[in-house]
């Protein structure tokens, strides 16, 4: 299977002005509403990458991995019926409420949501950031990566592999604790530059996301990001630091729907004829504080 990209994904939330004021006042992209409900949000060329629904918790809902063509799409829908995968095609609604032609949507051993699509709808209408900010790095490379939980992690990586055609990109051990068993952390590429579009955790996570990732083309957009999240009061959940394995310098901070955003520059375009899947035993090579998170969810609890 020959997925090129993150197309977009799929949140909901209890609260749609929450989230249009963090998108438009912290994020700097541009919001309107979507077809059948709903908000877009709008970070580059394409009318949405951010589909967020209105619902009864605040959750991540699918991730939306694009396909070329017609006939790449044909092929995906095959291969899963040839492997005997479950999958059920999207009803018309759902293709207009996401601009696109066709959707097949699979589920992973681990219960997340994957919506394989062609033929994003396109008005070409530019991008205009309310904060100014000048270009999200998006394109080829799609709008970023997500990090997804997957308690049941070796099926779950087979899955990713062995039906959607993911490729390992490196592989961390968490440790929650000296003593602890490591949690496998797997990076992994689809058919594109970026470092890694998905990477899946060992352990559950209740808003269905550990985060998503979208980067700036230069550090000082970080930089204004970092000053509007304060300025909102939107919770921190790492501190600004740079990635080992990427290269992102990066801070993460807490969306309406309850995973994290991680806000970027500078992340790591590879040349996969050239690469080789290593193990990395630090997760940045400097900064990202994550406890700065654990603190104010201790404090929330209180």
């Amino acid at each position: 299977m020959d997925i090129q990209a993150l197309g977009y994904f799929v949140a909901q939330t209890t609260d749609l002005k929450k989230w249009q004021d963090y998108a438009e006042n912290v994020l700097g992209m541009m919001v309107s509403p979507a077809p059948q409900g709903g908000l877009y949000v709008k970070m580059d060329d394409r009318p949405f990458r951010f589909l967020i629904l209105e619902g009864e918790r605040d959750c991540y809902l699918a991730s939306g991995w694009e396909l070329a063509s017609k006939a790449d799409f044909d092929s995906a829908v095959n291969e899963l019926q040839s492997k005997g995968v479950s999958w059920e095609k999207a009803n018309q609604v759902q293709c207009q409420q996401r601009g696109v032609q066709d959707i097949a949507i699979v589920r992973d051993p681990s219960g997340n949501t994957h919506e394989l699509f062609w033929g994003h709808c396109s008005d070409c209408q530019p991008f205009i950031s309310p904060q100014g900010v000048g270009k999200f790095v998006t394109g080829e490379m799609g709008l970023g990566h997500t990090v997804l939980p997957a308690p049941l992690f070796d099926e779950t990586l087979a899955f990713l592999e062995d039906v959607l055609g993911f490729s390992t990109s490196d592989i961390f051990n968490f440790k929650p604790t000296p003593d602890a068993d490591p949690l496998p952390i797997y990076f992994m590429h689809c058919n594109n530059p970026r470092h890694h579009s998905l990477a899946i955790c060992a352990f559950p996570v209740e808003s269905g996301c550990v985060h998503t990732m979208v980067e700036v083309e230069n550090m000082t957009e970080v930089g204004r990001a970092y000053d509007r999240f304060e300025q909102h009061g939107v919770a921190l959940s790492a501190t600004l630091g740079q990635h080992l394995n990427d290269k992102m310098i990066s801070f993460y901070m807490k969306t309406p729907s309850g995973f994290d955003m991680e806000y970027g520059y500078g992340g790591l375009q590879v040349d996969w004829q050239e690469h080789s899947v290593f193990e990395f035993t630090r997760v940045s090579l400097w900064g990202h504080d994550f406890s700065v998170g654990q603190v104010t969810a201790e404090q929330e609890a209180e």
